[in-house]
C-alpha cells in the first residue's frame, strides 16, 4: 500500500482496472473454454457449454435505499446477472446468492429482499442453489452468480462480429436512466423539505425500467424462432456507446450508428427534454437497459425486418473506418461512452 508508483483506480476505469488485472489470466483446464472478457465464462460440458456469470450490487454504488423497494432490489439483483447468461443466447438454469447486511437490516428486510428473488426465479424459472450471508459494518451487499447453458453452435461472444455484419438493438433504450434521473429529483426535494410528497405519477414505465427491469429472455426464444444465431451479443448495462465499443474492440471492427434509428420510448424523449437533455444522448450512454445489442449476417435482415422487438440501427465496418455516430444530417462523429463505471467520479450514486 506505500509502493512508490501508486496508480489511481480511477484513472483506469472499471474496465481498464479488469484488463490489468486479468491480462496475465491463464486456464489450466481444457473444460474453461472462455475465462474473463465476455458477458459470462465458458464452460465445455459435452454436447453444450455452460455458463457462468457474476454481478455485485453495493449500496451507495449500485442502488439508494431511500428510494429502492427492498423487493424490487432482490428482483433486480437477481436479473442483471440472467441479462448476462442471455447475452451469450444462453437461457440461466441455476443461481447462487450472496448478501452481507449491517446490523441496522432486520430479519423481516432480508425476507423481503429474498421475495423479490424468489419471483425473479418463478418468472425465469431458475432455482436458486447456494449462497452465502455476512455481516457488513457499512450497509447492503449482494452478489448473485448465474448459472446457465447454451449450445455449442448457438453461442454468441462479443468478439464474433464480421464486416458489413448488421447491428441490432432489441426494444427501446434510455428509460431506465430517466427513472433514476426522476427518483433523484425527488429524494433532492424531499431532503430540502420533508412535508413534500414525491410527485411521480404518470412516469410508471420509467420507474419500472430503473426499479425493476426484465431480461429479454423472449428476445433469445424469438431469435431461436426465427433461426437467427446472433454473430456477436452484449447486453446494455453500462450504455448503448459503451457496449458498441466493447463489440468492437472484441471483435476489432468499426462501426457506424445512425442516429436517428436508436429506439427512444415517447416518455423517455419528453422526460429528457423536462431534464434539458438531449434524448439520443440519454439513450446512449444512461444504462442499465438490459436490453440486448447483437451484430447478424445481411442474409438475415429479412428474419428481423419490420418486427417490432428488433431495430437495425447500423453496420459493422473495417476498424481502420472507426467507430462513426452518423447525425441526421449526415456528418460523422466518434462515438464515445460515458456510460456508467463504478470507479470514476461524477457518475450516479
Amino acid at each position: 500500500m506505500n509502493n512508490a508508483e501508486r496508480t489511481e483506480i480511477e484513472s483506469l476505469g472499471e474496465f481498464g482496472l479488469i484488463k490489468v488485472l486479468t491480462e496475465n489470466n491463464k486456464t489450466v483446464n481444457p473444460n474453461t473454454i472462455k475465462a474473463v472478457g465476455d458477458d459470462a465464462a465458458v464452460l465445455n460440458a459435452g454436447d453444450h457449454v455452460k455458463l457462468v456469470s457474476t454481478d455485485l450490487l453495493i449500496e451507495g454504488v449500485h442502488f439508494d435505499l431511500s428510494y429502492v423497494p427492498l423487493k424490487h432490489l432482490g428482483y433486480k439483483a437477481v436479473v442483471v446477472n440472467l441479462s448476462d447468461i442471455y447475452a451469450m443466447n444462453g437461457f440461466p438454469k441455476q443461481i447462487t446468492v450472496s448478501i452481507a447486511m449491517s446490523n441496522r437490516f432486520s430479519v423481516e428486510a432480508v425476507e423481503e429482499i429474498y421475495k423479490g428473488i424468489y419471483l425473479a426465479c418463478e418468472n425465469y424459472k431458475v432455482d436458486l442453489v447456494g449462497g452465502d450471508t455476512s455481516a457488513s459494518k457499512h450497509g447492503l451487499i449482494i452478489s448473485v452468480t448465474a448459472i446457465g447453458e447454451a449450445k455449442k453452435e448457438k453461442l454468441s461472444y462479443r468478439s464474433g462480429a464480421k464486416e458489413n455484419d448488421l447491428i441490432v438493438v432489441s426494444g427501446d433504450l434510455g428509460g431506465a436512466y430517466m427513472g433514476l434521473q426522476l427518483l433523484e429529483r425527488e429524494k433532492s426535494i424531499f431532503i430540502e423539505n420533508p412535508k413534500i410528497q414525491p410527485d411521480l405519477d404518470g412516469n410508471d414505465y420509467l420507474l419500472e425500467r430503473q426499479l425493476k427491469p426484465e431480461a429479454r429472455k423472449d428476445i433469445i426464444e424469438l431469435l431461436e424462432v426465427l433461426e437467427v444465431v446472433p454473430s456477436s451479443m452484449i447486453d446494455i448495462s453500462d450504455g448503448l456507446a459503451s457496449e458498441i465499443i466493447h463489440l468492437c474492440d472484441q471483435s476489432n471492427l468499426g462501426a457506424s450508428i445512425y442516429d436517428e434509428k436508436i429506439p427512444i420510448d415517447p416518455m423517455t424523449y419528453q422526460r429528457a427534454l423536462d431534464f434539458n437533455m438531449d434524448p439520443n444522448v440519454v439513450a446512449l450512454n444512461g444504462g442499465e437497459d438490459y436490453e440486448l445489442l447483437f451484430t447478424i449476417k445481411q442474409s438475415d435482415y429479412d428474419k428481423v425486418k419490420g418486427n417490432p422487438n428488433f431495430t437495425v440501427i447500423g453496420h459493422m465496418q473495417s476498424k481502420d473506418s472507426g467507430i462513426q455516430l452518423i447525425a441526421k444530417n449526415g456528418t460523422q462523429h466518434e462515438l464515445s461512452a460515458q456510460g456508467w463505471d463504478a470507479f470514476l467520479k461524477s457518475k450516479k450514486s
